[in-house]
């Protein structure tokens, strides 16, 4: 089992969209294993987007992720980070494709509604960012045999 990091932008929040966007992971058959709604502080704003430090885009990044609240979340599942990528869709709506959350409801690259980490690696990074690990769950689905053989 793999667990990934999405985060459902200011945008999203913004927009009423949180409860379409996590019905999209469940559908997927990813499992909730952690779920905040915070307002994001510039400091960790900085440690989120730490790898971008130093691109002419990182300050208007950072400025705009803590603009409003976001919804950061843990999703569970084997291969959660290429289903909850797949899900999401290209970083910039334009070209991502219908049926991702950011190909159905994303406008621009700006306002791309919602994160989700690219590796294992960045996923554990940006789990102990934002959640403690006795917030993150463990828990049996009874459905799980009907989702995953």
């Amino acid at each position: 089992m793999e667990r990934e990091f999405v985060m459902v932008k200011p945008d999203g929040v913004q927009r009423g969209l949180i409860g379409k966007i996590i019905d999209r992971f469940e559908s997927r058959g990813l499992k909730l294993a952690g779920l905040k709604f915070l307002q994001m502080s510039p400091e960790l704003a900085s440690r989120h987007y730490a790898v971008h430090k130093g691109k002419p885009f990182y300050e208007s990044l950072v400025s705009y992720i803590i603009s409003g609240p976001v919804v950061a979340m843990s999703w569970e599942g084997k291969d959660a980070i290429e289903i909850a990528r797949n899900t999401i869709g290209a970083t910039n709506p334009a070209t991502s494709a219908p049926g991702t959350i950011r190909g159905d409801f994303g406008v621009e690259i700006g306002r791309n509604l919602v994160h989700g980490s690219d590796s294992a690696d960045n996923a554990e990074y940006e789990l102990i960012l934002f959640f403690k690990k006795e917030e993150l769950i463990n828990w049996s689905r009874d459905s799980e045999r009907w989702i995953r053989e």
